[in-house]
């Protein structure tokens, strides 16, 4: 019963803390105003993700407080998604030097991987692998990842919610699936039901804006999550990373090809797949909801033979992501010119 009292005042004061953000933002005029890169018409308040941040990082130590959740674990969350989401915090308010952001994501990653025990053995077609050193400079790199394509995702009106919402409830129900023992089922339901009271404010047409603190704090806590996930049984790694494909495969495959180009991918731009396809259907709500399609009914059903050990996690992986690279080719992500001549045809 504590649990469930728990997760229904979460969700409470994240709404109730993102309204009060939305009238917060219209005093500062903290507004983000549509240009030539916006996905958006109107002028719109920014900076409600602080109220996912908030209802999060107070449940944490509660849990803990509860044997709920182990001190490591309570540290490597709080410290990371702390660090993390007061950086965006204060690029929201103002603007700080993308070095000096990476500087403190990578600080905050290398946190996170300490108290989690780095990065646990793969599960690779049937055989353990132990990547030593290696792995945790890969893990360092897929944090950061994580947490910056989780940044440039949220680009439409209630797709970031939406996919934590929905990569979490799956998460959660495979984590619990695989180790009904284990509390570690519990995170991702928390975390799901904070960006729920801000979704609220948020969904096509949003009244507020996630901002950056709100972004890279859900990317850097969906990679601890996977992480965390992954020491409990492997190949829930993959489970993870599946039920994240949306997001992971558009992201890459844009900045792929934007690198490619030798575009400088580091500035603002509207070229994801997801942001044509809300241009060429002339809404958010569409897409937003597509997203939430794609991820319960295809990532969730092949994510849950990798966790039931019914298909090796790589093979998943494939076949999760093959249709999401089709769908970037189709929405062309990446590839801003061809992009251009389609919306001026």
């Amino acid at each position: 019963m504590i649990f469930w009292w728990f997760l229904l005042l979460m969700g409470a004061v994240s709404w109730a803390l993102t309204g009060f953000l939305y009238r917060y933002a219209l005093a500062k005029n903290l507004i983000d105003i549509p240009n030539e890169r916006s996905s958006h018409s109107v002028p719109t308040p920014r900076g409600g993700g602080v109220a996912i941040v908030v209802a999060f990082l107070v449940i944490i130590p509660i849990l803990n407080l509860f044997d709920l959740l182990s001190s490591a674990a309570c540290w490597a969350l709080w410290g990371a998604g702390s660090a993390v989401a007061v950086t965006g915090f204060l690029d929201d308010h103002g603007h700080i030097a993308a070095r000096w952001r990476l500087l403190v994501h990578f600080g905050a990653a290398a946190w996170g991987l300490y108290w989690l025990g780095g990065f646990p053995p793969l599960s690779v077609f049937g055989h353990m692998l132990d990547l030593g050193w290696f792995g945790y400079v890969c893990a360092t790199v897929y944090i950061v990842w994580l947490l910056n394509l989780y940044n440039f995702m949220d680009g439409i009106d209630g797709i970031a919610g939406i996919e934590a919402i929905t990569a979490c409830c799956g998460g959660a129900l495979l984590v619990w699936l695989v180790a009904p023992d284990s509390t570690a089922w519990m995170l991702p339901v928390f975390l799901a039901t904070a960006v729920l009271g801000f979704l609220f404010w948020n969904f096509p047409p949003a009244r507020i804006f996630m901002g950056d603190a709100g972004s890279g704090f859900l990317g850097i806590m969906l990679a601890l999550l996977s992480l965390q996930a992954a020491w409990i049984e492997s190949r829930l790694l993959w489970v993870w990373l599946i039920l994240l494909g949306v997001f992971i495969v558009d992201a890459t495959v844009t900045l792929s090809r934007r690198v490619l180009r030798g575009e400088k991918f580091y500035e603002a731009h509207r070229s994801h797949a997801y942001q044509y396809a809300s241009r060429i259907l002339g809404a958010h709500r569409p897409v937003t909801w597509a997203v939430c399609a794609i991820n319960v009914f295809w990532l969730t059903p092949v994510a849950s033979l990798v966790a039931l050990d019914k298909l090796d996690g790589i093979i998943g992986l494939m076949v999760a992501y093959l249709p999401l690279l089709l769908l970037a080719y189709r929405y062309k992500a990446g590839d801003s010119q061809a992009q251009a001549k389609q919306d001026a045809s």
